[in-house]
């Protein structure tokens, strides 16, 4: 039994797709995309409840899941800093980025800083050759990063909370 369910606002558009889509299993997407927005992350009780839903097998949801890197599986802080890790932003610099991410938040990759505010991914190309080194903040793309892009964008994000 799945502890997880959709608030009123996705329900209500769950349903709305359904009318569009008349195959329930191209909602995969779209219903992942929810629980994401909702929890912060999908969780196997999540996973369970859209396959309900779907009528497909957890497994089937988990490996849709599973294979995106946009969707997260654990939990993440506040703020998720994904960075390239793919040859043109490691050409450019990534790896130095990444090293000064670390010490900057005082975390490691794959980790989430002990106030929940931080977790620091690598993924895949971001499709920002041209303007390597990139990453991804929640959902913000930032190009041609630097250690003083990175402390100013940082600093920002402190100040705001």
């Amino acid at each position: 039994m799945s502890r997880f369910g959709f608030n009123w606002e996705n329900e209500e558009k769950f349903d709305a797709l359904l009318e569009r889509y008349p195959d329930k299993q191209s909602l995969m997407l779209p219903a992942l995309w929810m629980v994401q927005y909702q929890e912060g992350w999908i969780s196997l009780d999540a996973i369970r409840f859209i396959a309900k839903k779907l009528e497909r097998t957890p497994m089937e949801v988990y490996s849709v899941a599973s294979f995106y890197t946009m969707f997260q599986l654990q939990p993440v802080g506040k703020y998720h800093i994904q960075l390239c890790r793919t040859l043109s932003c490691m050409l450019c610099g990534s790896k130095n980025i990444q090293e000064y991410l670390q010490h900057k938040l005082g975390i490691k990759v794959g980790e989430t800083s002990p106030d929940r505010q931080f977790t620091l991914s690598l993924v895949e190309c971001l499709g920002s050759c041209g303007t390597a080194p990139c990453m991804r903040l929640n959902d913000a793309y930032i190009e041609n990063l630097t250690p003083e892009k990175i402390d100013e964008i940082l600093d920002g994000l402190c100040h705001d909370r």
